[in-house]
């Protein structure tokens, strides 16, 4: 494959990035919601949306002694890349100093495409190259864009598949000419009544066209990771309280071998509304799955998957914060086992954390 002229500059810097994310036994905690979606969270456990809230929350996460053991990456939202803990250090040097490496999302989110029925792609190109280079200067050194594609009988079009995969394969590139390893990430929405099959076929349809349009656009593989979905039943389906997560990781694991580069350093799946034992579970059962070969690592990228118990045990309080912590790191200890395929499980199904027609 050809390559960028700009990406020889931080050719070596974005293998030695991906491959430290892709690390064994790590994965990537996602604390990227918009002020948004933070808002959502916050409501749930009755504490107020500002920013002081949400830099103490966030200053929870990053000062949680350990966390690096279980995630080598951190993606943050453009206001938290900038903050500071309580007592001035930032939290991208508090990050550093637990082995965690900074990320940040630059998508500008999703809009819908004229012609299709409700089918979305994703903004912010404009002005990205910039952003990188800014994002990068701040200590960021890996980036995520989220393309979101509905699934039904008919869906996704190829309109929108094409669509998604030539923004996704632009930000790849922007990002490694201005020193950003890219994640890349075309999310099959779990909302629907597909069946485990319907989601294989689309999820392997899906990741052909975008590592055709990654090869076009010259993206360099090796500087490069992927987050897609598991592969399971619609959340609305017959089948998703009885498939079980041998089946998801079978098909999970077909679908990457039939279209993922090996020159790929590691895949980091997104939880999309799982349980958080679901999440961990179904990540060990793909782990263990050994019909095929799996030359890259698998592991996680979740948000609410890690989150859900952290914040439930905060609820805004600061004598909350060891419990909120200790929440956290036995999340992140449970999917660094199962990246490992070695999580036994607790038994427990967790709390319900999907949410339909889901955006950051």
């Amino acid at each position: 494959m050809a390559e960028l002229k700009g990406i020889n500059k931080y050719r070596e810097e974005l293998i030695q990035t991906a491959n430290a994310i892709a690390a064994p036994g790590k994965g990537i905690l996602a604390a990227d919601e918009s002020t948004g979606t933070i808002g959502k969270r916050f409501d749930k456990i009755k504490v107020e949306n500002n920013e002081a809230n949400r830099r103490a929350y966030r200053e929870l996460l990053f000062t949680s002694k350990g966390l690096g053991q279980y995630c080598s990456g951190a993606i943050l939202y453009e206001e938290t890349l900038y903050q500071k803990a309580e007592d001035g250090t930032l939290f991208v040097d508090l990050m550093k100093k637990e082995g965690i490496i900074p990320g940040i999302k630059v998508d500008k989110g999703l809009v819908n495409i004229p012609g299709t029925n409700d089918e979305t792609a994703t903004w912010g190109l404009d002005g990205m190259a910039e952003r990188a280079a800014k994002y990068y200067a701040a200590g960021a050194r890996f980036a995520k864009w989220r393309s979101a594609l509905k699934i039904t009988d008919k869906e996704p079009s190829e309109l929108a598949i094409l669509e998604n995969a030539h923004g996704l394969a632009r930000y790849a590139t922007i990002c490694q000419e201005n020193g950003l390893v890219p994640i890349i990430e075309p999310e099959i929405m779990m909302d629907g009544t597909h069946s485990l099959a319907r989601c294989q076929e689309v999820t392997e349809h899906v990741l052909s066209v975008v590592f055709r349009v990654c090869s076009e656009y010259h993206v360099f593989l090796e500087g490069a990771l992927l987050k897609p979905n598991m592969v399971t039943p619609g959340h609305e389906s017959s089948e998703y309280k009885t498939t079980s997560p041998d089946a998801i990781g079978k098909a999970t694991v077909t679908a990457l071998a039939r279209t993922v580069p090996p020159a790929l350093p590691g895949v980091t799946f997104l939880s999309g509304g799982q349980s958080e034992e679901e999440a961990s579970v179904n990540l060990n059962a793909i782990n263990a799955y050994n019909g095929h070969k799996k030359p890259w690592s698998l592991t996680f990228s979740y948000g609410r998957a890690l989150q859900g118990s952290c914040l439930d045990a905060w609820k805004g309080q600061k004598d909350n914060v060891l419990a909120a912590q200790n929440a956290l790191l036995t999340r992140a200890k449970a999917n660094s086992l199962a990246q490992q395929g070695q999580y036994k499980g607790t038994g427990a199904t967790g709390g319900d954390l999907y949410e339909a027609n889901y955006k950051y």
